[in-house]
């Protein structure tokens, strides 16, 4: 008999039964969404079989109320469940790897997540999500999916080590992790905490800025990496891997930074006798965070051009930490792009005054990229060309310029459109080439290279997009996708993979002055990276602990859910890993770290932790060479719009929504009586 899957109505922000598998006998009809709330919607249609997913009672002794915690995440309404079954989960064995995810397959008036049958156990699977007019209804679990098949839905998570551990002794430069005097800062409280990520919360793994301001502080070519060496043994030691981000960035002046990292002295004391080494503003303010695209070819530095430092960095690199590249532990390389490690112009930084959510201000006012400009116009018949003039401060609205106006506004001119694909096309350039770079570096290392990009959200809805156009994202909706290109630079790099942020915030979270729309920014980015055929990851932008934000990176990793495609794949569009920022006291503390531990458990499908990501889809293989250079031309034919892939309204796999958060204010409570 074939079975399908469906799922009970739901307002939003309700309790999800997450995991509830749900066989329903063909023939009967679902109901649509109600649009009423309540805790659980609408009454369902038609005769089913429920079962949760239970531990048994003894495994939620152990777990406390973690256990419970759980249960409230994934228990169905009493009045859906007509026979429960223990839920056991299967150890994490050796096995051959599931085939290749692949972008789903488009039809008229259908969008085709799977299109096969399979047997699992004696059920045939044939696993279809209609494209109505309306979004479709997110859906549970098939009831009967074997492992294999579950695991290839399981996304890792990583969790981003602190800048600062919170109990370290705060000095004026506020110490990192790994110090400016190159000690790793209190191992045994570092060693506590990655242990009860792994051990509690199942976690995969940790990413951790490897900052250039203090491994070649000293001086030209002189790299100390003795604590970095020592914070690896130690993440080792405790099971988990590791994302080393190459930061070429100072630390301090941007949202959420806490210490105050700069770049190394000798590379200040360069800036400080040609300062045109840094980023400009037009009104002549210099940006210390980051050196500025414009010397990417220039030898100031020693006799170095910036691209050589970065090269020699990761040369050492690699060098020095070989062992920890051989026993596989190091899984990605971030090659850090620009300021915040983030392939974008530093437009909006608060050292400078600007607050959110300003327009920002275009960053291309040095003498070498304001040279490069003018040799561009020149070749392009308009020697009278300027850099903009009329683009306003950093905390203006687009309505408060010349240049960002959505009527009449200078970046719909010739002219306008000229600089705007000059100015993006640089940051298109300057991420190719050190990237091409960190491939050499790294060609034949099991490990896969990244590069982030940055969720600028406010002011997407405005017909400019002003705030990504400062930043160098030539973004226009229904005119031009700023993404792809990236996404096509990265193709390139044996697919590199493209890290996305602000994944947990939501539309309804932003003010209405700020023209804000994350989710729409969201989907448009990782598919330009699935429609380029890249991986795709993402992260927070904030820390934050709540249900909603966890179950919005939760929707943005599994746009259509969990779902069965041939050969026991599993869901057609998937991000490669999860990053959460950041490890924090708070974070591990009481209902926090609670729920926390039931998001990794739903990003790994309800399955317990895997040691082998050929399981999860994501084998570990030796980097390829890059593939030959794209001519510019063929990397804007990617600058085409097209419409993204359609995204669930909620996830299947939910921490809970508003009766769990009642529920934990009562166990907080009773936390707080006998504490």
């Amino acid at each position: 008999m074939p079975f399908t899957r469906t799922t009970p109505s739901r307002a939003p922000g309700d309790i999800v039964s997450g995991s509830l598998p749900v066989r329903r006998i063909a023939g009967t009809e679902r109901t649509k969404p109600s649009a009423s709330r309540g805790c659980h919607g609408a009454a369902t249609t038609a005769t089913h079989i429920a079962a949760t997913r239970q531990k048994p009672l003894a495994s939620m002794q152990q777990s406390g109320s973690g256990g419970l915690n759980t249960m409230l995440a994934t228990s169905p309404p009493s009045s859906q469940v007509k026979v429960q079954q223990q839920w056991t989960t299967w150890p994490c064995r050796a096995a051959s790897p599931p085939p290749a995810l692949r972008p789903p397959a488009v039809t008229a008036g259908q969008h085709v997540v799977a299109d096969s049958r399979r047997t699992l156990g004696s059920a045939p699977v044939r696993a279809v999500a209609e494209q109505s007019e309306t979004s479709p209804v997110p859906q549970p679990p098939p009831l009967f999916a074997d492992e294999e098949t579950m695991l290839a839905n399981y996304v890792p998570v990583f969790v981003m080590l602190p800048m600062f551990l919170d109990t370290a002794p705060r000095h004026h430069h506020q110490l990192g992790v790994v110090t400016p005097e190159h000690e790793l800062e209190d191992a045994a409280l570092l060693r506590s905490q990655l242990r009860r990520l792994r051990e509690d919360a199942g976690v995969d793994g940790v990413m951790v800025d490897v900052w250039w301001g203090i491994v070649e502080d000293a001086g030209p070519g002189r790299y100390e990496w003795r604590a970095y060496r020592e914070l690896f043994a130690l993440v080792r030691e405790q099971g988990l891997k590791l994302q080393a981000i190459m930061s070429f960035h100072a630390c301090g002046g941007n949202v959420g930074d806490a210490v105050n990292i700069r770049l190394p002295r000798w590379v200040l004391e360069v800036g400080d006798a040609h300062p045109d080494v840094f980023y400009t503003s037009s009104g002549g303010v210099r940006n210390r965070e980051y050196l500025t695209i414009g010397v990417d070819d220039e030898p100031l530095f020693h006799g170095r051009t910036a691209i050589q430092l970065y090269t020699d960095f990761m040369k050492s690199f690699r060098e020095n930490m070989a062992d920890f590249l051989e026993s596989g532990l190091i899984v990605d390389i971030e090659v850090g792009l620009g300021p915040a490690g983030e392939l974008r112009y530093p437009s909006y930084p608060e050292s400078q005054g600007w607050v959110f959510p300003g327009i920002g201000q275009f960053q291309c006012y040095d003498k070498y990229l304001e040279a490069d400009f003018k040799a561009a116009a020149a070749a392009a018949g308009h020697p009278e060309w300027e850099l903009p003039s009329d683009a306003g401060e950093y905390n203006d609205t687009p309505e408060e310029t010349g240049f960002f106006a959505a009527d009449g506004g200078t970046y719909l001119t010739e002219q306008g459109k000229f600089f705007l694909t000059w100015y993006s096309n640089k940051l298109l350039e300057h991420g190719d080439k050190i990237l091409d770079e960190a491939n050499k570096v790294f060609l034949g290392c099991n490990v896969k290279l990244a590069a982030k990009v940055s969720g600028i959200h406010w002011w997407y809805n405005h017909p400019s997009h002003a705030a990504e156009l400062a930043a160098g994202y030539y973004n226009l909706a229904g005119r031009r996708d700023g993404y792809a290109p990236i996404a096509r630079v990265l193709a390139r790099h044996d697919g590199a993979v493209l890290n996305f942020t602000c994944a947990e915030m939501r539309d309804e979270e932003q003010p209405e002055a700020a023209a804000s729309s994350p989710e729409r920014l969201v989907r448009q980015a990782l598919s330009a990276g699935w429609r380029e055929g890249v991986e795709v990851a993402c992260e927070n932008a904030l820390s934050r602990f709540d249900r909603r934000g966890y179950n919005q990176m939760l929707l943005n990793a599994r746009p259509n859910g969990v779902v069965l495609i041939s050969g026991g794949g599993g869901s057609a569009l998937r991000v490669a890993a999860v990053t959460y920022l950041r490890l924090s006291d708070e974070l591990l503390a009481g209902k926090n770290f609670r729920i926390f531990k039931t998001f990794v458990r739903k990003m790994h499908a309800d399955q317990d932790y895997c040691s082998d990501p050929a399981r999860y889809g994501r084998p570990i293989r030796p980097l390829k060479r890059s593939s030959p250079k794209i001519p510019m031309d063929r990397l804007l034919e990617a600058t085409s719009p097209a419409p993204p892939f359609p995204f669930d309204p909620e996830t299947d796999m939910s921490v809970g929504g508003g009766l769990a958060e009642a529920i934990d204010w009562v166990l907080d409570k009773i936390e707080w009586i006998f504490s």
